[in-house]
């Protein structure tokens, strides 16, 4: 069995641990709950004939009042990135905090995840900002962990890209 560490990185009220939840049991909740600290949860893969058993870190969204923990990025073999598609500065945050990352833990295999897709009528974050990413190699999925659209299939690709790197 293989264990990966991914965290789960964002500002506040963007759906990290909404799209965990999503993830791990199946389930939504319209109820906010700040995460203080980071809250771990645990589930099993199999990516072709590996059983790969993930270390969820839902860390805690920056704010003006609280800084991201570097110190939980350690050990991690990949992360998430989380922006609200109906918040475009959400994703300027994101970027600002992949550089953060990766100045603490060099280059990880990661995916940028525009939640909210179920609310995309009401986005802010345009097409055009998106493809640029992508020419410069970034991964960007939309998710929505209200109707699960994109979830498993995000988690399930970065498990894949984690262990591609690891070869």
């Amino acid at each position: 069995m293989i264990k990966k560490k991914i965290c789960m990185v964002g500002v506040f009220a963007v759906g990290k641990t909404s799209l965990v939840q999503r993830f791990v049991k199946s389930l939504f909740s319209d109820k906010y709950l700040t995460t203080v600290g980071v809250k771990i949860d645990k589930k099993s893969l199999r990516i072709g004939e590996e059983v790969v058993d993930l270390m969820l870190w839902d860390l805690q969204g920056e704010d003006e009042f609280q800084s991201l923990q570097v110190s939980y990025l350690r050990g991690s073999s990949g992360y998430f990135l989380v922006a609200d598609g109906t918040r475009e500065w959400t994703l300027d945050r994101a970027m600002t905090l992949q550089q953060k990352v990766q100045q603490t833990v060099g280059d990880l295999p990661f995916m940028l995840l525009i939640n909210k897709a179920d609310l995309s009528e009401s986005w802010e974050i345009d097409e055009k900002r998106l493809s640029e990413l992508v020419e410069t190699g970034w991964s960007i999925m939309r998710t929505s962990a209200r109707t699960g659209q994109g979830v498993e299939e995000a988690f399930n690709a970065l498990a894949i890209k984690m262990l591609e790197a690891q070869k």
